[in-house]
């Protein structure tokens, strides 16, 4: 498993997968708080939105991940301390944070923002946890992945450079949690299973993100059939592409991994313009020239000479 999960296409594959998968987020959040009557302003609706999508996601991944194991799944000792640290950094301070930033900032900063993540796990990894070596690739990678990023999210008004704390801030510490989580995910799975991780991570930090949302107000109900499968699709999404993401972490360094997440806004935005109309948000040419950038900074991180070296290492 180490030996196929470790080679560079199929990482490339599997992270496009999972990142194809986050993107698709974008707009079904979208669509979901459309469906569900959440207005744009209900921090705490979405709040409680998010954490049944989380607490949803959660019971697949132990379901599948069992029914794939020949068991059942469950943490054991400290192992479900290990799952409630990944979730306090991967779904609860990640996703409130989220949630409560882009309410007070541009949805353009608050990407640019997110894209930042990449730089911030790597550094991570590599300045604090000291799971691998920071090279000047890998730097010169991510600026040209975020220089994608940045493009694809340039509108013709341009960036407001106003700053204030509950909103880019917010958006920053959510980043970071992020970040943060990646790494702690790679250095559990060493002794962890990281599926059962992934699906207790997002069942605690479900059951956590309906309480905070409940206790500031925020209630949801189902309107519609569809309505649920949205939702039930959204947890699917959250649920496929971390356990993807979570294997690819077990066998790959931090960097080799993290620098696909440049793909995301991609995805985003195409998905946006197919499902929700929003073709006037860039030009072709823009769009094209983004996806060139992204690309050029994943072939230049993964250009790296110690990369086979570092993957056997890890």
């Amino acid at each position: 498993m180490s030996k196929y999960l470790s080679k560079t296409w199929v990482v490339c594959l599997l992270a496009c997968v999972s990142c194809f998968l986050w993107g698709s987020a974008f707009p079904g959040v979208k669509i979901g708080y459309e469906w569900f009557q959440i207005a744009s302003e209900a921090s705490a609706a979405q709040i409680v939105f998010a954490g049944c999508r989380f607490f949803l996601a959660g019971i697949m991944v132990i379901f599948f991940g069992s029914l794939s194991s020949g068991r059942f799944l469950r943490p054991e000792g400290i192992q479900w301390k290990h799952a409630a640290v990944i979730s306090l950094f991967q779904t609860i301070l990640q996703y409130i944070l989220f949630y409560i930033g882009l309410a007070h900032t541009a949805g353009t900063k608050a990407s640019i923002i997110v894209g930042a993540n990449v730089f911030i796990a790597i550094l991570t990894a590599s300045l604090i946890f000291r799971q691998e070596k920071l090279t000047g690739e890998k730097i010169l990678g991510c600026l040209v992945g975020f220089a994608g990023v940045v493009l694809i999210n340039m509108t013709p008004g341009g960036i407001s450079m106003h700053v204030s704390f509950m909103g880019e801030g917010l958006v920053l510490l959510s980043t970071v949690a992020y970040a943060f989580s990646s790494v702690i995910m790679k250095d559990y799975s060493k002794t962890d299973h990281p599926v059962m991780l992934s699906g207790y991570q997002f069942f605690i930090g479900g059951i956590v993100m309906i309480a905070v949302g409940t206790a500031m107000g925020g209630s949801i109900r189902i309107p519609s059939v569809k309505a649920f499968g949205m939702l039930a699709y959204l947890a699917f999404a959250s649920a496929m592409a971390y356990t993807i993401w979570s294997q690819l972490l077990k066998y790959n360094p931090v960097s080799k991994v993290a620098v696909f997440c440049f793909m995301t806004p991609v995805f985003g935005v195409i998905l946006s313009a197919l499902l929700l109309g929003e073709t006037d948000q860039i030009s072709q040419v823009q769009g094209i020239s983004a996806l060139v950038l992204i690309t050029a900074g994943i072939f230049i991180s993964h250009r790296n000479k110690n990369s086979a070296h570092l993957s056997n290492k890890y």
